[in-house]
Formats: structure tokens, sequence, C-alpha cells
């Protein structure tokens, strides 16, 4: 599986949101690391648990962010937060049905959920930000 590189393309030019997105991709590069290593089950389960922990944080730090500078598209943007958390819960609870098993399609599926966000949604969001911060 590739891993997901850091680019100018995925930054959305506000740097304390760029820094989370940064922290995201290196927590998926190091779980897909470990996946394809065979590392423990153990240890792929905390990295799971530290990225969903994570993007939960993260998350909350956008709307934060959306609600202290009044942006417009708060309930949908939240909206979409929750549904991918949902997502990504749903996945980790397949994952230990399957005894802490993370599949290509697993893996493949989280680069695009994760990738997808910040390039639509968090595109948006960093735009507006840069205009009133």
């Amino acid at each position: 599986m590739q891993e997901i590189k850091w680019d100018e393309s995925l930054s959305v030019g506000v740097d304390e949101i760029d820094e989370d997105h940064q922290r995201l991709v290196e927590l998926f590069n190091l779980l897909n690391q470990a996946v394809a290593k065979e590392e423990s089950s153990q240890y792929v389960d905390a990295l799971f648990e530290e990225l969903v922990s994570f993007t939960e944080s993260h998350f909350r730090h956008e709307e934060r962010l959306m609600v202290r500078h009044e942006y417009d598209g708060l309930d949908d943007h939240k909206d979409e937060h929750l549904h991918l958390i949902d997502l990504i819960r749903d996945l980790q609870r397949r994952f230990h049905e399957r005894k802490h098993q993370l599949s290509t399609d697993d893996l493949k599926y989280l680069k695009e959920w994760l990738t997808t966000h910040i390039v639509s949604q968090d595109m948006r969001l960093g735009y507006y930000l840069s205009q009133v911060i």
C-alpha cells in the first residue's frame, strides 16, 4: 500500500489545521507500515486507536475554529465529521472482530477517507479562515 506523502496539495493554508493533518498523515503511514511489516496485533491496535482518537480531537479543533470565526458551513462540516467518525469507528469494530487484521482494502479506504476530506471540506474551511484570521 502506498503511503500518503504530505505536500502542498494537502495544505489548507492554516498552520494549526495543517499541523493536525500532518499528524494524521503520519499516524496513517505508521499504521500502514505496521500492517506491511506484520507487526503485532497489539501494536496495530494501539496505532489504530491513536489514529481514531487524534481524528476525533482534530475534528473538535476544527469545529472550535468554525464556531469562533462564524463559519457558515459549520453544520454541514460538523455533520460530515460525525459521519466520518461513525465510518472509522465501524472499521475499527470490524478490525477487532477479525482478530485485529487490517486488509489492503481497509488501508485503501482509510487513505481515501483522509485525503478526500482534506481536499474537499477542509480546503473550503481553510480558504474561509485565511480570509478572516
